[in-house]
């Protein structure tokens, strides 16, 4: 976690864009990442030399030739604002947009870089302000970087890009990832899902991932890689592979791609976990849209032909977690009903986790819920896992306040009864692995309890937790028909007692 110094510098940077005149944070965003990657080049031009001079052998790895120094951050910082803005804007962009011969993802989305700062003082007054930043490690880069993107969302624009990482990091604990794993999100945006992953193996499977044919596996080296993300917007994929690369992949496979085009149907079955918050609302053209998937689901709704393309991507055995709006619960159409009924019937539909529908505030108030399902093509669904989230540590106004301290917030905190009603993740992540086992006896009026197969089958295959949930009513008195009299009629005396002393006063006073 960064400090409130590193904040600061952050939100210096953030400002220098402000009070220079843009104001777009995704533009903010984007010439951010690319000062960083020539300044990470910098890094990799000193880590090469210092190579060279230890081994005495010639260099290698290094991103600039050896006679073009004035290209390095290093050197640039030194300079004048005028001579910095030339050399950056003629020398520096135009030699990045070189770089796609470079294996790495980023480098070929550098292809088309441009700088769009105005003038030389602004970027003096940025690259200042960038360098001040320290990122020693592999945890503060990542965090630095992360802090920024949430900044997207602060700005209050686009904000939609960007999933809560709470929420994420909830999905990658239930999923658990393994060093074997082969990891998709076909709407990536910033690659929030995939970092999460990253940081899970990490924490748990930190030798299995760290050398031989894990670690190649884990940074993308060998074939097939763990990462994959895919998002047809240009800034996003700059974004979400720097986002990568500051947490330590070196060769993600994060590109172009729209997922549900016909054109891309070549991987089916190629990937043993999907991580994801596709769009939720909009229509295609459904001429455009893969066969395939037009088999699965006739529908121009992108939430269920991405629900359909995650059966396709998913190998058998192979799971999901994802983010779908409550209508894909209890939609009446006959897409609707038949891909709830697939989940159920055709493969192992796992769990239904409501969230509140503040979640995605200011930016959307949505009723959200995450599904979560195992690709078997041969059913198995027995019982499934109902929760009701309705409170993840933040207000559920367009403010999104923490309502814990920092060390209680998340679903990996230790589970504190006190805390229940402002955060319920750690105790969905507690029951989540109980679901099998004592979650089968819990009440429907419980904010967690498993319903059968058969019971949803014969409801039309309807997913919403309220079908299923029953309320808590509290127990009336009864009482007959003449004590209720009696006791109108001490009210009615009781009544007119008043009235008269009233009165009595009203006539001394006068």
């Amino acid at each position: 976690m960064i400090t409130g110094e590193q904040k600061a510098k952050v939100d210096a940077v953030w400002d220098a864009f402000w009070t220079g005149g843009i104001s777009n944070p995704l533009e903010i965003m984007e010439q951010i990442t690319y000062l960083l990657f020539i300044r990470r080049l910098d890094d990799e031009q000193t880590n090469a030399l210092n190579r060279a001079n230890l081994t005495n052998r010639p260099i290698s790895g290094n991103p600039f030739p050896v006679d073009r120094d004035e290209l390095r951050w290093s050197v640039l910082k030194g300079r004048s604002p005028a001579e910095m803005f030339e050399i950056v804007d003629e020398q520096v962009f135009p030699f990045i947009k070189t770089m796609g011969n470079d294996d790495s993802t980023y480098a070929h989305f550098m292809k088309d870089a441009r700088l769009t700062v105005p003038n030389a003082a602004m970027l003096a007054k940025v690259v200042d302000r960038l360098d001040a930043i320290e990122m020693r490690d592999l945890d503060t880069k990542g965090d630095i970087y992360e802090y920024m993107l949430a900044k997207i969302a602060s700005a209050g624009q686009n904000g939609q890009f960007r999933t809560p990482r709470h929420i994420i990091a909830l999905m990658v604990e239930m999923m658990a990832p393994g060093p074997e794993d082969v990891i998709v999100d076909p709407a990536s945006g910033t690659c929030g899902f995939l970092v999460a992953a990253t940081e899970y193996l990490r924490h748990h499977h930190a030798g299995e991932i760290s050398s031989g044919k894990g670690s190649k596996h884990f940074h993308g080296q060998s074939e097939p890689g763990m990462f994959h993300g895919f998002d047809f917007d240009n800034t996003m994929l700059r974004i979400g592979s720097m986002n990568m690369m500051l947490h330590g992949i070196t060769h993600p496979d994060v590109r172009y791609r729209d997922s549900l085009a016909e054109a891309n149907t070549g991987d089916a079955g190629a990937y043993s976990l999907v991580l994801a918050n596709p769009p939720f609302a909009g229509s295609l053209d459904y001429e455009n849209t893969a066969k395939d998937l037009q088999q699965i689901v006739k529908t121009r709704k992108t939430e269920l032909l991405f629900l359909a393309l995650f059966l396709r991507l998913l190998k058998p055995g192979g799971r999901a977690a994802v983010i779908v709006p409550d209508g894909v619960l209890f939609g009446s159409t006959k897409a609707h009903k038949e891909l709830r009924r697939m989940l159920v019937d055709d493969h192992k539909l796992d769990a239904v986790v409501k969230l509140p529908s503040g979640v995605f505030k200011p930016y959307a108030g949505v009723s959200t819920a995450i599904l979560f399902f195992t690709k078997t093509d041969s059913g198995g669904t027995d019982q499934v896992w109902f929760y009701d989230v309705q409170a993840d540590g933040y207000s559920l106004d367009d403010k999104r306040t923490p309502l814990l301290d920092d060390e209680k917030l998340g679903a990996t905190v230790k589970r504190d009864d006190a805390e229940h009603a402002k955060n319920n993740l750690p105790d969905v992540l507690h029951r989540w692995w109980l679901r099998d086992t004592g979650e089968r006896n819990r009440a429907r009026t419980d904010q967690s309890f498993c319903v059968p197969r058969d019971e949803i089958a014969a409801k039309d295959y309807d997913l919403s937790l309220n079908r299923y949930k029953e309320l808590v009513y509290e127990e009336v008195e009864h009482r007959s028909p003449e004590e209720i009299l009696d006791e109108l009629d001490q009210l009615e005396s009781e009544i007119q007692s008043g009235l008269m002393k009233l009165r009595q006063m009203l006539g001394t006073q006068s």
